[in-house]
């Protein structure tokens, strides 16, 4: 993910798509699984441009 995303705004065509909401399902709580993801810029950025996309809704419960 790390070296896809150190080139590219998103997974598929430079835009946000389901693949990038799949993604994000499981990336961004690596850290439940203890995942450190401070090593991986461009992985925390992809998860804020996410984050940032209109309608993003953060499940209940989730510790970010």
């Amino acid at each position: 993910m790390e070296q896809h995303l150190a080139t590219r705004t998103y997974f598929v065509g430079e835009r946000y798509t389901i693949a990038d909401i799949a993604l994000y399902a499981y990336t961004h709580v690596a850290h439940e699984a203890n995942v450190d993801l401070s090593r991986y810029p461009a992985i925390r950025a992809w998860i804020e441009r996410v984050r940032s996309q209109p309608r993003h809704v953060e499940m209940p419960g989730v510790d970010q």
